[in-house]
């Protein structure tokens, strides 16, 4: 069985890490069914994608035990690291929204998983903490990218240095995470906010999605150009042309 699964239902594209017996960790061949997955919900059927994981635990980083297994741990960490990293940031660029369902853990890279997604729903138990230097080593698959620009410079400094466990409560007050529901509603909450994104204007989400996350490589002139772009185009869609009609008659 794949390490992660992929399904289409109803124009939602469902990921589902399914290594639960290893708290959802990666080793090459699950990176590379990552990647697998991400491709598979990428065609235009797709309006809308979530994020969730098999067990009690939403993801524990790289499988440790498959570095030290490896005949040459620095080649096999390093395949293993562009591998994840490649496929999770096909996810984040995708013009589609992603959301996330987090419980138990998030740990390592898999902060990294996580925050592929846009919007991100914790169950209330759920703790976060970077773990890397509990074992001698260090950030990977993006995270160093992504955290601070979740949670600001100063306090990913601090998230990463001082061994910080995260509440989910905390996660949401610094940004890490968009909602914290009861542990048994995540699914629920999960799949309420895809639908309604496939129901109204995915097309429009998955373009303003695609605006923010590229606005941080681009200077204020060239994203307004793109936004301008990006506008007129939309404009003449089949859908902006049905939400623009059903507004004007009101």
């Amino acid at each position: 069985m794949a390490a992660v699964t992929h399904s289409i239902v109803d124009g939602i594209g469902r990921i589902v890490l399914a290594r639960p017996d290893q708290a959802n960790s990666f080793d090459l061949p699950a990176a590379r069914d990552m990647a697998l997955a991400v491709d598979a919900v990428s065609g235009d059927d797709v309006q809308a994608i979530t994020l969730t994981a098999e067990g009690k635990r939403f993801c524990a980083g790289g499988d440790v035990a498959s570095f030290v297994a490896a005949q040459e741990p620095a080649a096999y960490l390093l395949e293993l690291a562009n591998a994840l990293e490649g496929a999770l940031r096909d996810l984040a660029d995708l013009p589609k929204p992603v959301v996330a369902g987090v419980r138990g853990a998030v740990a390592g890279a898999g902060l990294a998983v996580m925050l592929s997604a846009d919007v991100i729903v914790a169950s209330e138990s759920t703790k976060f903490v970077m773990a890397y230097p509990g074992i001698g080593l260090t950030p990977d698959c993006g995270v160093s990218y992504l955290v601070p620009r979740a949670i600001g410079q100063h306090r990913a400094l601090e998230f990463a240095l001082t061994g910080r466990v995260l509440t989910a409560a905390e996660a949401r007050d610094w940004g890490l995470v968009t909602y914290v529901v009861a542990d048994d509603e995540v699914e629920t909450k999960v799949d309420e906010i895809a639908r309604t994104w496939a129901d109204t204007a995915p097309a429009a989400l998955g373009q303003a999605k695609r605006l923010i996350r590229s606005s941080w490589d681009t200077t204020g002139p060239e994203q307004g150009a793109d936004e301008s772009a990006t506008i007129a185009a939309a404009v003449t869609s089949d859908e902006a042309q049905r939400l623009v009609r059903a507004f004007t008659s009101r």
